[in-house]
């Protein structure tokens, strides 16, 4: 199914869906179809991040906070990511995306997603998100939190995943 018809189908599931506060972890179903598949017969490595893509906007839809960072003139921009692929999915199983915001530094968010079906891990990501201004520039830290009514303390961005950024930020 065309991406675009997915999103479609979550604008009109979001509002159907249990609310979530935007710090909890939203679980989304997915099933794989004939389009997510490569020539080997499982989901082409190219379509977990549009997945992904998915499951934050459902995560920012129920909790309401999409409306209002559009409202605002905000959108949310993947500055980095990394993805460790367990096993394959295959055409027809149904499967859930887990994201919720792992934590944040002063520049970025970080989401972690888990592609799960029952309690087999598939895949896990972590992904780096800025939010930009559609009348230029970034969204600061302060203002962000300003405007989100402040960050829960467990924030608090892991070790790991400094060293992550700090690894990549020089990468060529």
């Amino acid at each position: 199914m065309n991406l675009y018809l997915r999103l479609i189908f979550f604008r009109f599931l979001s509002s159907r869906r249990s609310r979530l506060s935007m710090w909890d972890t939203a679980v989304t179903p997915f099933r794989v179809t004939l389009s997510d598949l490569d020539l080997l017969g499982h989901v082409n490595n190219s379509k977990y991040p549009a997945i992904m893509d998915l499951a934050r906007i459902d995560l920012m839809m129920r909790s309401g906070w999409w409306d209002k960072f559009r409202r605002k003139g905000w959108f949310p921009v993947v500055a980095g990511q990394t993805i460790t692929y367990r096993k394959s999915l295959k055409l027809g199983q149904r499967f859930d995306v887990e994201s919720r915001i792992l934590g944040m530094d002063e520049r970025w968010f970080y989401v972690q997603q888990v592609f799960r079906r029952e309690d087999t891990v598939y895949a896990h990501a972590l992904v780096r998100v800025r939010f930009l201004k559609k009348s230029s520039g970034s969204v600061e830290h302060d203002e962000m939190g300003e405007f989100v009514g402040g960050f829960p303390d467990s924030l608090d961005v892991p070790e790991w995943i400094r060293q992550w950024t700090a690894a990549t930020k020089d990468a060529v």
